[in-house]
């Protein structure tokens, strides 16, 4: 039974704690949509998806009305179109990509996931095709992201593929150049990618899953920050241990993962699809007071990027995972603490003031959900040393058994300490340097797959 202080309390979460449902997304399976021809099978695609969600956007924001709880994004994830599209053409993938782009136009939905490979042990002609397709792809699109997974722990990483994919990350940049290369922003390289995850821009509707699926991410750093104050008041920062506090973030949890839950629940039986998973990861916006760094600020660290960083990083994480564990069986997608650098206002602050740099975010990103996110570079960053950052970063995930990812933005014409705004959630912040660049070239140049730790035998 829902308890009068439970909803109050839900009630102050939304009005002063911003609180609310970041994305419902519809997970569409394009299998079925393969045909012969690239032009048949965009329109099999535009087809598909504006019959299975025509009614979604006006259903989310009824939904939303509803329960008084904002849906702030609906998205879509699709099936890889790597198997949509294998043995099509570069220019047949980009006419796929357009279709996914006009199709999310006309159903009005924000972002549409699934312009995907997974490459991590080999990479097939469509990959390949695929692969080359993403600048032009990402550049003459609005609403179509682009992921590509290239390391795991039961395949190791393909380096091959991760130095190819150093260069499409310029190259994207370069031809979105008059939006600050905004088009990398939408573009990125996994270790580990789940299949099941709502929140861009990795989300695909993975081979496992069923034919349409509702999965809901919900994000709450404020929520947290709030009640983290509200105890070190109530209770005296002296009486106090980090498992108390621990304690606290996951009962908070906990709420909003019940109030996640509730939404994507009642979206999937208006619509009449299965509900999937509630990922309950904290993704902050640039908004002031829905910050992760905030909360790193309150566990202790004055200067975030300073020691003790890294643990608090690995704290929340850990009590966010239990907390929404706890609060629902159907936890899946990431679900955890996100760090992604453009989009929180306090990482972004750190960044500029020199507190937090690119080698500390890393060590941040061995124990957050994701890893670099949203990090402007220099845009005369070789494609080598971006191909070498994003080696390190997935190889953390593939030896740790954890996904990991990197989203990297070398901005056209800019350089470190310079400043870049993409506006909205993509947020703003100064360019990181990057040291030692231009060093690591013998490395990528080897190529190959370096290959999967001893636990990869597990079975």
């Amino acid at each position: 039974m829902i308890r009068p202080d439970q909803i109050l309390k839900t009630v102050e979460m939304i009005q002063k704690e911003n609180l609310d449902v970041r994305t419902v997304t519809m997970g569409i399976s394009l299998l079925d949509c393969r045909s012969g021809d690239a032009e048949t099978t965009a329109n099999n695609i535009r087809d598909k998806i504006r019959n299975l969600a025509g009614n979604f956007v006006s259903t989310c924001d009824e939904i939303g009305g509803k329960y008084g709880v904002p849906v702030v994004n609906k998205r879509i994830s699709v099936t890889p179109i790597s198997h949509v599209g294998a043995g099509f053409s570069r220019d047949g993938f980009v006419k796929l990509a357009r279709a996914l782009d006009q199709a999310a136009a006309e159903v009005g939905i924000d972002i549409i996931g699934g312009f995907s490979a997974n490459v991590e042990k080999g990479i097939s002609q469509g990959d390949a095709m695929l692969i080359d397709a993403v600048p032009e792809a990402l550049s003459t699109t609005a609403r179509v992201c682009a992921s590509i997974n290239a390391g795991s722990t039961r395949h190791g990483m393909n380096m091959d593929a991760v130095a190819r994919l150093g260069q499409i990350v310029k190259e994207t940049a370069e031809a979105s150049n008059e939006e600050c290369g905004f088009g990398a922003a939408k573009l990125v390289v996994f270790s580990n990618q789940p299949g099941d995850n709502p929140f861009m821009a990795g989300a695909i509707h993975g081979l496992g899953e069923a034919e349409a699926v509702i999965n809901v991410g919900v994000s709450g750093p404020g929520v947290i920050a709030r009640a983290l104050e509200r105890k070190i008041a109530d209770e005296g920062a002296k009486n106090l241990g980090l498992g108390d506090l621990a304690e606290e973030i996951k009962q908070a949890t906990f709420r909003v993962t019940r109030c996640g839950e509730l939404i994507g629940r009642q979206v999937s039986d208006a619509i009449g699809l299965p509900f999937g998973v509630v990922d309950l990861s904290l993704a902050p916006t640039p908004l002031v007071g829905d910050s992760v760094g905030e909360i790193l600020k309150i566990l202790g660290v004055d200067k975030i990027g300073a020691p003790g960083s890294t643990a608090i990083v690995a704290m929340l994480n850990d009590a966010v995972k239990k907390g929404g564990t706890f609060a629902s069986q159907s936890v899946g997608g990431l679900s955890g603490a996100f760090i992604p650098v453009m989009e929180d206002s306090e990482l972004a602050a750190a960044v500029s003031d020199g507190s937090l740099v690119l080698e500390k975010l890393e060590a941040m990103t061995c124990v957050c959900s994701v890893g670099l996110d949203m990090v402007p570079i220099p845009g005369d960053t070789s494609w080598e040393t971006i191909a070498a950052i994003m080696a390190d970063e997935l190889m953390i995930g593939v030896i740790n058994s954890k996904t990991t990812a990197a989203r990297l933005i070398p901005v056209p014409g800019k350089k470190a300490g310079d400043f870049v705004s993409f506006g909205g959630l993509f947020g703003e912040s100064v360019i990181l340097p990057i040291r030692n660049t231009g060093e690591s070239n013998r490395f990528v140049h080897f190529g190959g797959r370096i290959p999967a730790p001893i636990h990869s035998l597990k079975n």
